[in-house]
């Protein structure tokens, strides 16, 4: 009988816990973050992707763009292409290329990154598409391909630390 007063008792002082939470109107955002934007890639992690490299198709990436609103400005994110420290780097115009959905060459900006815009800074999937060349050179070549930062005055397009790179092996 006193195990169970004892256990009525705790389920009453744990209800009330729970129930006495005050109930607070906070306001729904932070005006620093209404310009800021995510980008990563889909699935949400850093995997890794293994082609060949006669594969004569696209090598889509899949990409997520995060918002919750409609601006009067496209959001822009940048990506760079990334040489790992591995023996056999895959080069860019000799392995392979970035390219649009069509298969035309893209060129970086001045600062040897390409980009992806978001028209009105609007929730969206995109894509980063890779053309591979059929280099005949002899082993398996990897690169990265890696989201940045991009800050401007007007807004942020920011990345996750777990989605922010995809690293392509061509065997």
């Amino acid at each position: 009988m006193k195990t169970r007063n004892i256990l009525i008792t705790l389920l009453m002082v744990a209800g009330g816990l729970f129930f006495a939470c005050e109930d607070k109107d906070y306001p729904a955002g932070l005006p620093e973050y209404e310009h800021h934007y995510y980008i990563v890639y889909v699935p949400n992690n850093n995997s890794a992707v293994t082609v060949n490299r006669s594969q004569a198709e696209l090598v889509k990436f899949p990409v997520q763009f995060y918002s919750s609103f409609t601006r009067g400005y496209d959001a822009v994110a940048h990506y760079a292409v990334v040489t790992p420290d591995v023996p056999n780097p895959a080069v860019l115009g000799v392995d392979f290329e970035l390219v649009d959905s069509d298969g035309n060459t893209i060129q970086p900006n001045s600062d040897g990154k390409y980009s992806i815009t978001f028209p009105q800074a609007k929730k969206a999937t995109g894509a980063v598409y890779v053309k591979l060349l059929n280099n005949p050179e002899p082993g398996t070549r990897v690169v990265e391909i890696n989201f940045e930062d991009n800050i401007t005055p007007d807004y942020r397009v920011d990345i996750f630390s777990t989605a922010f790179r995809r690293t392509l092996t061509i065997e």
